[in-house]
């Protein structure tokens, strides 16, 4: 049984090597970098902006899931900040956090059009902000990286939405490495803040939110139903009308 149902969950990823839109031949290297134009201007938006952006990862791993990073502006800022977690830099004994100041945090991940996650803005944005810089500050596997099952990019992003739950992020089931809690917490908030998730080590537990609706980990292959958006959650594809 156990058998049959991950070789049902790998059907999503499948599905993406084959029907998908994944660059599988362009050298990363000659991959676009462009902005897709959903974060605003800085001289357009002079308020206070807070985005989380996710896109497939580069070549077949794309399959699977996502690449995520937050971008924030302060009011009358003319750069973004934006964080990340790369994952070679913690194999080479380095910090995995990279902070940079970017004109545009909407480029392309390596050829990747990156979904818009979470997009707030004004007085509410600039709480955020504060919140987010103190979480990012604090976040505990900066040394560490996993591909599978985390610590990863996405266990990132989800760690920092757990400490600041009024970003009401709700990652999509490609977020694999979002249900690493940590060697030794097994029961937290969902990334959300709008329920609870049990999880083992990140490969296997349940997510139960308003945000997230009923979600099942099962070796970082996410599936389950989203109530709330009428939604199926899905490995591969993410999340389906």
């Amino acid at each position: 049984m156990f058998l049959g149902l991950l070789a049902l969950l790998m059907l999503g990823p499948i599905g993406v090597l084959a029907f998908g839109n994944l660059d599988l031949d362009t050298p990363w290297h000659m991959t676009s970098r462009e902005s897709t134009r959903q974060a605003p201007s800085p001289a357009a938006e002079r308020g206070a902006v807070v985005q989380v952006y996710g896109a497939r990862i580069v070549r077949w791993r794309g399959a699977f899931g996502i690449h995520p990073w937050i971008a924030v502006k302060r009011a009358g800022s003319a750069r973004y900040t934006t964080y990340h977690i790369v994952g070679w830099r913690a194999r080479r004994g380095g910090d995995a956090l990279v902070t940079s100041e970017v004109d545009a945090p909407d480029m392309q991940w390596f050829g990747a059009y990156p979904q818009l996650l979470a997009d707030h803005r004004g007085a509410h944005a600039e709480a955020l902000i504060d919140q987010i810089e103190s979480a990012v500050a604090a976040y505990p596997w900066r040394a560490s990286y996993r591909l599978w099952p985390g610590p990863n990019s996405n266990t990132f992003v989800a760690w920092v939405a757990r400490q600041v739950p009024d970003l009401r992020l709700d990652l999509p089931p490609t977020a694999i490495g979002k249900d690493y809690l940590g060697p030794t917490t097994f029961i937290d908030h969902a990334p959300s803040g709008t329920g609870w998730q049990l999880s083992l080590l990140g490969l296997a537990g349940v997510t139960v939110a308003q945000d997230e609706g009923l979600e099942l980990n099962l070796l970082g292959l996410g599936f389950g139903i989203d109530v709330d958006d009428m939604a199926l959650r899905v490995p591969g594809f993410g999340r389906l009308p």
